[in-house]
């Protein structure tokens, strides 16, 4: 295993078989975040999207919580700050999470306890959410008299609209059986198997391949919400083109002809 720290506070892990596991490390605050936090896991992900000997990532969290989402010394400070303030603030937050939606590897979100507020939005920028029995979910921003705007793309893409309009708005909590419903949790798990589980899905994930899963995530992402129009097809047509002709597609075709297993 190489191991590679940032900081103390979140922490990145590299296998052999290239797997990174980035993991809030702040369990005394419930690994809420701030400021500094949000800048080390933006430096994070723009250093994974452009490593080629990672393929899949894994975002978790130590402790009994996942994340409370803002801390609160942070949030006290910007109330304080000016409207300029603010918004170059949001921002840095907006920017971490689009660096981690957009991230070219799969990633998996790994839910062991609570994930609040901002929290939320992490694990709806990941592309597979495994939850334990233990975790739950609030957005509970409207109880600070506040809104959960900066995570809200996210969110509404991971739960829907309707979803999206009565919990931004009660700052309920729920469990995750019902974010299996809503469809922000993909798996759910009692505690003790969240690892196993986690491990099971990577080992699915490591089966395929990496090129090709890339472009299959770009690909979905591309092409929801697309009118089904000539343009559309023509992209998809040359997606399908470019990709049978790839040094991967060959031989993952030729293996498959061969009944033999692919080279990656």
């Amino acid at each position: 295993l190489i191991m590679n720290t940032k900081n103390d506070t979140v922490l990145l892990e590299v296998d052999e078989q290239g797997v990174a596991t980035v993991t809030l490390n702040n369990p005394e605050k419930h690994n809420a975040f701030d400021d500094g936090i949000i800048k080390q896991l933006t430096d994070i992900f723009n250093d994974i999207s452009n490593r080629d000997d990672i393929s899949i990532m894994i975002l978790a969290s130590n402790g009994k919580s996942f994340s409370a989402g803002a801390d609160l010394g942070w949030m006290k400070r910007m109330a304080s700050y000016s409207y300029e303030d603010n918004l170059k603030d949001a921002n840095a937050l907006a920017q971490m999470l689009k660096a981690l939606n957009f991230l070219p590897q799969t990633t998996i979100a790994k839910i062991q306890g609570a994930a609040f507020g901002g929290a939320v939005g992490l694990a709806s920028c990941c592309d597979i959410v495994i939850a334990s029995t233990k975790a739950s979910f609030c957005l509970s921003e409207v109880k600070l008299g506040l809104i959960p705007a900066t995570i809200s793309p996210y969110v509404v893409d991971a739960i829907g609209l309707k979803a999206s309009r009565r919990y931004f708005q009660t700052a309920e909590r729920f469990f995750s059986d019902k974010a299996q419903l809503l469809g922000l949790v993909d798996e759910v798990v009692s505690p003790e198997l969240l690892t196993g589980e986690v491990n099971s899905m990577v080992e699915k994930l490591l089966v395929n391949g990496s090129q090709a899963r890339q472009q299959a995530k770009k690909l979905s992402q591309d092409v929801a919400f697309q009118a089904i129009d000539d343009n559309l097809l023509k992209d998809t047509s040359e997606r399908i083109a470019a990709i049978r002709v790839s040094t991967e597609g060959q031989e993952g075709l030729t293996a498959f002809f061969e009944k033999r297993t692919p080279n990656w």
